[in-house]
This record gives structure tokens, C-alpha cells and sequence, in this order.
């Protein structure tokens, strides 16, 4: 068995050095070199404690246009769309093992730049980050195209093509991982891709796409607008040589994006999007003090910051005060603190306003009648930090339980019967996430059914890997990251049907 890898930092002061020695990106990756074209700069606070770590490029509409132009011309030379299926395969992987070789100084930039734990961003996105772009280095020389039989007097054949340029738009709360749920499997399909990271969070992106190149990915394939996204993404989202889009962020964006893709030349649009997902507990779950921890940890890993968080705790009404009360012990476990300090298990919210409309939202849930059980609805005075909250007598139909805080704020909901449990959980706009807690085998089986939603979990929470598909139902989007499925929006279908001359 092998042993997992572990940092060699391991105290605060180790980390802070490696700040002092750190050089931070800035500038955009086009055609496989930093450009700063532009001319103007953005400064990017770190959520840490509030210092300006970076002035990054700012891009506009042109900045945009130049890196489709080359990702496009990249595409159409063929030096990595033509190429064979296990070379590229071969520089994903020598991508991933730079990617590992630099661990420390990544995790430090996901530190600096979202306030992710420095242990968080190395044991965990980066493990996933890395991990994925293997899957898909290994898989890409391992797929097969169709030719259906039975024609005596034809051959069809049934290939699937990579599209040209790939537009995507990533998120500020997994900025490697959510990434690099997308950009490996567009790339081992051949395409080219312009990424746009969100605007608090380009400087692990950027350094990736620096490594790329060190890895052997051909100048332009690989190409890095930073911005604002009401300017980038628009114009990247409009702009009629990306032939897909791929977003992950808010619903409202979301929407946004379908309708640029209408004005212009109707690409298609995967969304992942929002949720607020229900972690439904039985009182024969297997083991309920397993089930709380878990629960505490749904609402309060990355400080809440996640599209699959359990927001929603659907409790039996036998169980619920005795469950909660582990929950709440879980919480109060947390350590607070700064990101950069490995004893930290729980670090800032991204940014000043997304801490302010947290808290909003808890101040509305107590004006709503729920009771606040855990947490405060004050601000701290000693950075974005917010403590775990905790609601209970929450209306099924409140905001509270509605709304996706995006932050560490549990909805306590109870239940009696299946059929409430699942009324319950479906009760949303929402189907992204979800899990249930049972030792009933036939209730596991038939509530997974029940549940509209794009991920079941039983007796566990988010669990998976690179071998099953990530995506939701109704707002929380369509169109599937990872596993081979997440190859077909990259692809497009082409039969090609060749008559047999002479076939009796």
C-alpha cells in the first residue's frame, strides 16, 4: 500500500517563507507566454488579511478575440488536435507530475488567493486536481469509436471529433479542481481551450497553464484570460469561433451565458450551477455519530463554499435533538484561523461582500423565526471569518432553506415518514447533491430513485471519482464533468457511411 504524500511545511512560519520566495503571476497565458497587452490591472486582496497580493491583467473584448484567434490556429495546425491520442495522453500526464512536483507553491497560491487551508488545498484539491488530470491522461488512448454491424453492402462508421476551441468559465471556490474537472477532458479530446478564472481567483490557474507548457502542451492550446466576468466572459461567451461553453458558478450567470450563446452562434452551454442539497438521516443509519461528523463536515469544509454542500440537515423527528447536538460538537471543533497556518481547519470567506451577504442571510433566517442554535449574525472584527451557524425549526419553504447562502449555514429540517423525507429534499429548485443515511438497503435503493438529483450519496457525502459523472438537475444545471462522459460536450457525433461495391 502506498503511503499518501505529505507536505514538508508544517508550520506557519514554514509557509510564510515560501510567500517570501513565491513569484506571483500577473499577467494572462495567451499563445504560450505571459501578455500583459492589455495594459490594465486589476488588485487582487487575499481574503487572509486583506493585502493586495497581485495587480493581474485586466482584459478586454480584444484581449479575448486574440486568444480564440490563437487557440483557433493552434487547433486547425494539428499540432495537438492531429496528434496521436497517446501522445497527448503522454503530456497530460508529465503535466500532472509537474503539477505534484510543485504542490506547495499552488497550494500557497490557493491560500493566498480564495483563503482555502494550506493542508485543504494540498491534501485535498490538489489531490483531486492532480488525480483528474491523470484519469484523463491514461483514458484518451483507450476509447473507441462505433461501426454498427449487420450491412452486408455498407460500413458505417460512428467517430467522435473534438469541436476547436473550448470557452471556459471557472469558479473562485475550487479554482484548480472545478478547473481541472473541464480542461483535461476538452484537451485529451483534441480541442483547444481559453480558460477565464474568476476574478478573486486567477494565480493557480495561471501557474498551471505555465507548467502546461514546461509539460510539452503546444503554444495556444492552453490559454488564460483573466478579468471581470461581466467583460471577459461575455465576450467569450458572444464570440462566434468558441464552438462550446463550459461554466460552473452562480445560476443567474448561468442564465446569462445561454443567452450569449443564442446571439451568437448558438454553441452549446454546460452549466453546473447552484444547490442546496438535503442529507436525509435516519435513525437507523449505520452510525449516527459517523452521519453527524459527516454532516458537520457537508456544511463546513471549504467554510461552506461549495455547490454540494449540505445545506439541508433532513432529520428524523425521533433523532433530531441528539443529532444535532453531535453536529454542533463536530462544529465546535474547528479551528478558525489563518490559511496559512497548518493547524488551521477552517479559514476566511473569499471576500469582504460575500462574508457581508453570508451573514445577511443569517440575520434574515433569525428575523424568519428559525432558531440559532450555533453561530452569530456579527461580523468578527479579526477578518472574513464566519463560524458555523446552525438553524433549527426551519420552514421548508423559508429562504433559509430555499436559498443558497453559499457559507457555513445548516438548515435543520425534521421528518416522519419516507414519503415527507423526499417531499422534503425535492422541495427546491435545486438537484445537485444529495445523501441519505440508512441501513435499510431496499429505502436506500428506492429513495435514490426518489431523489431528483444529479449525485446520491449513501452512508457517506461527496464522495467519488474520476470514473463517475458530476452534474445536476434542474438549476443546479445539465451537461456532466468528469468520467468519460464528460468527454461528450467536447465532441461532436459524425457518421460517415461507405457503400461496399459489389456486396450481394
Amino acid at each position: 500500500m502506498t503511503t499518501p504524500r505529505v507536505s514538508t511545511l508544517t508550520s506557519l512560519d514554514d509557509w510564510l517563507d515560501l510567500q517570501a520566495r513565491t513569484a506571483i503571476p500577473s499577467a494572462m497565458w495567451i499563445d504560450g507566454a505571459w501578455d500583459q497587452a492589455s495594459g490594465r490591472a486589476l488588485p487582487l486582496i487575499s481574503p487572509r488579511d486583506g493585502s493586495v497580493i497581485a495587480n493581474v491583467t485586466s482584459a478586454d473584448a480584444a484581449d479575448v478575440d486574440r486568444a480564440v484567434q490563437s487557440a483557433r490556429r493552434t487547433f486547425e495546425r494539428g499540432s495537438w488536435s492531429l496528434l496521436e491520442p497517446r501522445q497527448r495522453g503522454e503530456v497530460l500526464l508529465r503535466w500532472a507530475d509537474l503539477l505534484d512536483e510543485h504542490r506547495d507553491e499552488l497550494a500557497l497560491l490557493l491560500a493566498l488567493e480564495m483563503g482555502k487551508p494550506v493542508t485543504v488545498a494540498w491534501n485535498v484539491e490538489l489531490r483531486t486536481t492532480i488525480n483528474t488530470i491523470r484519469w484523463y491522461g491514461e483514458l484518451v488512448d483507450k476509447l473507441y469509436d462505433e461501426s454498427p454491424r449487420g450491412r452486408n453492402g455498407a460500413l458505417a462508421l460512428v467517430t467522435r471529433e473534438p469541436l476547436g476551441v473550448v470557452g471556459a468559465i471557472t469558479p473562485w471556490n475550487f479554482p484548480m479542481t472545478l478547473a481541472m474537472f473541464k480542461i483535461p477532458a476538452a484537451l485529451a479530446a483534441g480541442n483547444s481551450v481559453v480558460v477565464k478564472p474568476a476574478t478573486q481567483t486567477p494565480l493557480s490557474l495561471l501557474r498551471a497553464a505555465e507548467l502546461s507548457a514546461l509539460a510539452g502542451l503546444p503554444a495556444g492550446v492552453l490559454q488564460v484570460v483573466t478579468g471581470s466576468g461581466s467583460v471577459v466572459g461575455s465576450a467569450l461567451a458572444l464570440h462566434d469561433d468558441v464552438a462550446t461553453l463550459t461554466f460552473t458558478g452562480s445560476t443567474e450567470v448561468g442564465k446569462k451565458l445561454l443567452t450569449y450563446a443564442g446571439e451568437s452562434n448558438a454553441k452549446p452551454v454546460s452549466l453546473e450551477l447552484g444547490g442546496k442539497s438535503p442529507n436525509i438521516v435516519f435513525p437507523d443509519a449505520p452510525d449516527l455519530d459517523k452521519a453527524a461528523a459527516t454532516a458537520a463536515w457537508a456544511i463546513s469544509f471549504n467554510s461552506g463554499q461549495m455547490c454540494t454542500a449540505g445545506s439541508r440537515l433532513v432529520v428524523h423527528e425521533e433523532i433530531r435533538d441528539d443529532f444535532v447536538a453531535r453536529v454542533v460538537k463536530h462544529l465546535e471543533a474547528h479551528v478558525i484561523g489563518d490559511p496559512l497556518d497548518p493547524a488551521t481547519t477552517m479559514g476566511p470567506l473569499a471576500y469582504a461582500v460575500h462574508r457581508d451577504d453570508v451573514v445577511d442571510e443569517i440575520r434574515k433566517g433569525i428575523a424568519d423565526g428559525a432558531t440559532l442554535v450555533m453561530g452569530s449574525d456579527e461580523k468578527r472584527d479579526d477578518g472574513l471569518y464566519v463560524s458555523p451557524a446552525v438553524f433549527t425549526d426551519v420552514d421548508p419553504g423559508s429562504r433559509l432553506a430555499q436559498h443558497e447562502i453559499f457559507g457555513p449555514v445548516l438548515s435543520v429540517l425534521t421528518f416522519s415518514t419516507e414519503e415527507e423525507a423526499i417531499a422534503i429534499a425535492n422541495n427546491s429548485d435545486y438537484g445537485l447533491g444529495s445523501a441519505i443515511w440508512t441501513a435499510d438497503l431496499s429505502r436506500a435503493h428506492r429513495l435514490s430513485r426518489e431523489i431528483d438529483a444529479g449525485l446520491v450519496w449513501v452512508n457517506c457525502y461527496e464522495e467519488g471519482d474520476s470514473s463517475v459523472p458530476f452534474g445536476g438537475h434542474k438549476l443546479s444545471g445539465h451537461g456532466a464533468d468528469r468520467s468519460v462522459h464528460g468527454l461528450e460536450k467536447y465532441t461532436s457525433l459524425k457518421t460517415t457511411w461507405i457503400n461496399i461495391e459489389g456486396a450481394s
